[in-house]
């Protein structure tokens, strides 16, 4: 799979190591069940660039991208499910 595109009704997260956002997403979606795809946009410099168009130019992680190409900066993990919903 690609760092741009997600399997239909999934999600890619960008994150960082050191992101504390990052982290606590991650361990809320993991408790929740909910599959995902995780990109470190450090260890891949294209990724960042996907980021930076979500977010006017910034490097904003966490950054999710979804299966219909909307993306979230640093959703709650309520965002996340109720966007997901919406892609089933």
């Amino acid at each position: 799979m690609s760092s741009e595109t997600p399997a239909a009704g999934t999600f890619i997260m960008y994150s960082t190591p050191w992101c504390g956002y990052c982290h606590r997403l991650k361990s809320q979606l993991d408790r929740e069940g909910i599959a995902f795809d995780m990109v470190d946009i450090e260890a891949q410099p294209e990724a960042a660039q996907i980021v930076e168009k979500a977010n006017n130019g910034n490097q904003t992680v966490p950054t999710l991208v979804y299966s219909d190409g909307s993306a979230q900066t640093n959703p709650s993990l309520a965002q996340v499910k109720e966007k997901l919903a919406s892609l089933a």
